[in-house]
């Protein structure tokens, strides 16, 4: 069961980043937030301090909590490089499994990130980047199947960006990345060695075409003593 003060934290996290707190505002009183939550006041304080953590809000004495200025930044990244050109500049080995391919239903939430129509075809792979015998990256890839079709195991399992480039003719541009830091998920649990790391870096990624049409989504899940970022 989900410990109660993650769940503070998360509820407040969100509202933060949706700006029902705005920056510069303060969050509620302990005791309010005790009374909203029905929980206790020490449970509510390892919420504060996940949120001071995560640098969200700030305690000044004598106020309160502080909203910080926490919006994720966009970084427009030109001359895309692949998991695998990475590892090999780097003279890391490195293992990649396949969890699944699949198929994402119409009017997916992929459909709005990645703004097009909710009726085109959408298939996602979910890979594990393993670096000395750990599970040290989860990346979720999403490609528009009309641009690149569905593509075989082998393929995942090696270089989808160099089968797109050599064996599809396309070139591939630039991203716009979103980088945050959140709580593991369930499937963090399931698929990363997170060796009792209290928070995964998520790297979130538009990824365009020469023509700057977007071709692809991607999110890459990393521990934070992970090699490679």
């Amino acid at each position: 069961m989900e410990r109660k003060y993650i769940s503070v934290y998360q509820e407040l996290a969100n509202a933060i980043r949706q700006n029902v707190f705005e920056p510069g505002t303060l969050l509620p009183s302990e005791h309010e937030l005790t009374e909203q939550f029905t929980t206790s006041r020490e449970t509510v304080r390892k919420a504060l301090n996940l949120l001071v953590h995560y640098g969200l809000i700030q305690k000044v004495r004598g106020k309160g909590s502080v909203v910080l200025d926490s919006q994720p930044f966009d970084l427009p990244v030109s001359g895309i490089t692949s998991f695998k050109e990475l590892t090999e500049n780097m003279s890391i080995r490195a293992v990649t499994n396949v969890d699944r391919i699949e198929s994402l239903p119409q009017d997916n939430d992929m459909h709005k990130k990645m703004d097009i129509p909710p009726d085109t075809p959408v298939w996602q792979v979910v890979r594990t980047r393993e670096i000395a015998g750990e599970v040290v990256i989860v990346d979720r890839d999403c490609f528009i199947e009309d641009v690149v079709p569905k593509l075989s195991l082998e393929v995942c399992e090696q270089s989808i960006y160099e089968y797109v480039e050599n064996e599809l003719g396309l070139t591939i541009a630039f991203a716009h990345k979103e980088i945050v830091v959140e709580l593991p998920t369930a499937e963090d649990h399931r698929l990363l060695s997170l060796n009792g790391a209290p928070n995964v870096v998520v790297i979130r990624s538009l990824v365009y075409l020469g023509d700057s049409s977007v071709f692809q989504y991607t999110e890459s899940r990393h521990r934070l003593t992970s090699s490679v970022s």
